[in-house]
């Protein structure tokens, strides 16, 4: 029987001065792995990239920084929970969150966007006030909470702070907080500080963006067009212009419609659905992990082959 030394380096994998000794000391049928200084200098040419190492036969295994999953436990990139890339299971059995979050922020934002493209030609958007504050808002941010519990960090800071969005949205437009009512005599000074404001959440969604390029093609699309919804709001808020405000109306709808598709990702399996919707990786995500990744770790593995 062949039996691997329980003694590992930083990196997770068999120490090889250890293993020599054991190895050594030993006199029985019983024997020791010895990966060797080849494997050692291998995995140490990779190890200060701090990448995602696949290891075993098949490679069955795979080191995340100094921890070993089986592949087949690890969650992979995908819009319907908002986790953005690959990633060990949580230590918590809960259910996915994050579609709920994602449909009180794409029903509340179609709303709203409605009002923005000023369909029926109405100018009041203040009935969006109580789904920006319950659905989008409360229900939103407790959906984010409920991240934390199953350890996303990515979903719980997007949940929550677009819950904290609308909730501050809906606070705007309710007389007991007395905003609308200080700019009542400074008409401009309420579009450029609302300007502001929608700017300030266009930046916080496009740094969200970033961490999306190594996930699937509707997963960014969200936060891509997220991003320019708040931008054109913006614009069209510092300008007045009408024009641009439909124009950030527009992709607001468009923007609801993905966060739906999001959303019911997460929802549709073979048990609940004739059919499940589809999730793509980006072009550039596979191509990011095929340069940086797989060249390395086709050397490890094939190392680790031949010392077998």
């Amino acid at each position: 029987m062949e039996t691997v030394n329980k003694n590992t380096d930083e990196g997770g994998l068999g120490d090889s001065s250890s293993s020599r000794t054991s190895t050594s000391s030993s006199s029985t049928s019983t024997s020791v792995v010895d990966y060797g200084p080849t494997l050692q200098q291998t995995t140490s040419s990779i190890s200060h990239l701090d990448k995602i190492q696949s290891v075993g036969a098949d490679d069955k295994y795979v080191y995340i920084g100094r921890e070993k999953y089986p592949k087949d436990e690890l969650y992979e990139a995908f819009e319907g929970s908002l986790n953005p890339g690959l990633a060990p299971p949580p230590s918590r059995k809960f259910a996915n969150p994050a579609p709920i979050g994602l449909c009180g922020f794409a029903l509340t934002t179609f709303v709203l966007s409605m009002f923005n493209v000023n369909v029926r030609s109405i100018h009041i958007p203040n009935v969006v006030v109580g789904v920006a504050m319950f659905y989008g808002g409360l229900v939103q941010l407790l959906a984010g909470l409920w991240e934390v519990a199953v350890e996303n960090a990515f979903a719980a800071t997007a949940l929550c702070s677009y819950g904290g969005f609308w909730l501050s949205f809906g606070a705007i437009y309710i007389p007991w907080f007395g905003i609308l009512d200080a700019y009542k005599d400074h008409p401009d000074d309420l579009s450029n500080s609302m300007g502001i404001y929608l700017l300030a959440w266009a930046i916080f969604t496009y740094g969200l963006t970033l961490f999306t390029v190594k996930s699937t093609m509707m997963f960014f699309a969200l936060f891509f067009f997220l991003g320019h919804t708040f931008l054109l709001l913006s614009i069209g808020a510092f300008a007045q212009n009408e024009g641009v405000t439909k124009a950030g109306g527009v992709v607001g709808i468009l923007t609801s419609f993905i966060a739906w598709y999001n959303g019911f990702a997460g929802l549709s399996t073979d048990q609940n659905s004739y059919f499940t919707l589809s999730s793509l990786p980006l072009p550039t995500a596979r191509c990011i992990y095929r340069k940086k990744n797989r060249h390395d770790l086709s050397k490890l593995v094939k190392t680790h082959s031949s010392m077998e």
